[in-house]
């Protein structure tokens, strides 16, 4: 039985902010290790052309062109008794289970068709789940800072998804140490061969971890989007004409601010994406840690949970674009300082490691929270609202940028003749491993830093657009009473 979202005076109920931010738990379980485990997966242990995987990948991605604005758009328009968003939820989870499950637990023979088709139906079912969600989000509240909180509420559990997801790795690769080392007995070790091993073996390589996040996103997923659509309403349509997306889009060319947050995307998470997909082998073959990778993660992704009400403040404070600057230039000097360090230097890299996951916070739900504000500003000027599609575009520049970044910086290490499934790597390769994972991020970065910093649409700004959105509104409303 849904209840009602907001108090009576309006402001919404920190029981709705949590509730609805708990669906980003389970997606950042999925999320996360397509970039930084499949990888290495698939190159090491399944044995796919490093290059030839990066093409596939990249390909998935494309099919979002299609599906991004398609879903977005006929999530605005299509009005159902249970809403407009919550059915594509429901709809998406099937697909999205499915989907995962077969990528990170493959069958013996796996080829590169496998991983084609199952990512493109995996990422039909994110899009159909994440879309509508996020539009959902924005939509709960008008006001520029409660937007922060819902947006910071849904990444607080994509970090602590973030955080589980990491915890599992250390897990399994602690017990995998064990049951090598000849230590097989117990339920927990047979529980674990049962549902994570191979062949009734527990190895320590990232079969068992991919395995262990699908089981995860298996009980997660369904529990946490059944629940909130259960018990968290939809906000109710508005009184302003539906458009089509073809108009939309044009209309968005014309969005100062929307054009400059899609461009910001753009290159900060091809930055993410591009140091994400070399981490584990930076890790690997330059720090030489091997089996506490899983700890890195935990220990990064710990910090960025921390990280949070730290930078919801500075936001508040100097505004989100300048906190997000101001996250961008803290997380390149984190990394510029990795540029020195050398094997076995464990415990500086921990620390580097730790500063960029504190700022990975920021990156999460500051454009977040900013393109909610844009969506404002364009129902101004058009009298529309074309919130799923705002999200679907956004979430396609996303998709492309991780892509791109995922496709650069493997296609890059394969050039440079880096060979994942090789013991020894010569110096060169491994010079050229360093200044890809060290010099491609930071420039994009500080690319993004310069885009940012002149972002138009500050705190003042949407409180007087919003102004105009509601007094409009009452207008309308106050017209089609009297008819």
């Amino acid at each position: 039985m849904s209840q009602s979202n907001s108090d009576a005076n309006g402001v919404l109920k920190r029981s709705t902010i949590l509730l609805h931010g708990s669906i980003g738990m389970p997606l950042a379980i999925i999320g996360y290790p397509l970039v930084v485990y499949l990888p290495p997966f698939y190159a090491q242990e399944v044995g796919l052309n490093m290059a030839l995987m990066a093409l596939v990948l990249v390909i998935a991605r494309l099919s979002d062109v299609v599906t991004d604005p398609l879903i977005g758009t006929l999530s605005d328009r299509w009005r159902t008794r249970f809403g407009r968003r919550k059915p594509w939820l429901v709809m998406g989870v099937p697909l999205m289970l499915a989907g995962t499950v077969m990528i990170f637990m493959p069958p013996d023979g796996t080829g590169i068709g496998h991983l084609l088709l199952w990512t493109v139906l995996m990422y039909l079912g994110w899009t159909m789940v994440t879309l509508p969600y996020g539009a959902w989000g924005a939509e709960l509240s008008n006001q520029y800072h409660q937007r922060s909180r819902v947006v910071a509420s849904r990444e607080g559990f994509v970090l602590i998804g973030l955080f589980l997801a990491a915890l599992a790795p250390a897990l399994v690769q602690a017990l995998g140490a064990r049951y090598q080392a000849g230590q097989t007995d117990g339920w927990l070790m047979e529980t674990a061969v049962l549902l994570f091993g191979k062949d009734g073996q527990l190895g320590i390589g990232y079969g068992p971890i991919l395995a262990v996040m699908a089981w995860m996103l298996l009980i997660l997923l369904p529990l946490t989007v059944f629940w909130v659509v259960g018990a968290v309403k939809e906000a109710p349509p508005q009184s302003a004409e539906r458009t089509d997306w073809k108009k939309g889009l044009r209309v968005m060319k014309n969005n100062g601010p929307f054009k400059r947050m899609i461009l910001m995307l753009l290159v900060v998470v091809t930055g993410e994406a591009f140091r994400n997909a070399l981490s584990v082998f930076f890790m690997q073959h330059v720090i030489q840690i091997q089996g506490q990778i899983g700890l890195m993660y935990l220990l990064y992704f710990g910090i960025g949970i921390l990280g949070i009400p730290f930078w919801l403040h500075v936001g508040k404070r100097i505004g989100k674009h300048r906190a997000f600057c101001a996250a961008l230039a803290i997380s390149s000097t984190s990394i510029l300082g990795m540029f020195f360090l050398g094997a076995g230097q464990l415990l500086p890299f921990a620390v580097l490691f730790a500063i960029k996951g504190f700022c990975f916070a920021a990156f999460q739900f500051l454009p977040l929270s900013m393109l909610a504000d844009i969506v404002d500003l364009d129902t101004a000027r058009s009298r529309e609202h074309r919130t799923g599609l705002f999200f679907a575009i956004s979430g396609m520049a996303q998709k492309a940028a991780m892509a791109l970044g995922l496709g650069l910086s493997l296609g890059l290490l394969s050039l440079v003749g880096f060979d994942a499934k090789a013991v020894e790597h010569s110096a060169e390769q491994l010079l050229s491993l360093r200044v890809l994972y060290i010099l491609g991020p930071v420039l994009l970065y500080m690319t993004a830093f310069v885009i940012a910093w002149r972002y138009p649409l500050t705190a003042e700004r949407q409180e007087r657009i919003h102004g105009w959105v509601v007094r409009r509104e009452a207008r309308l409303s106050v017209t089609a009473a009297s008819r």
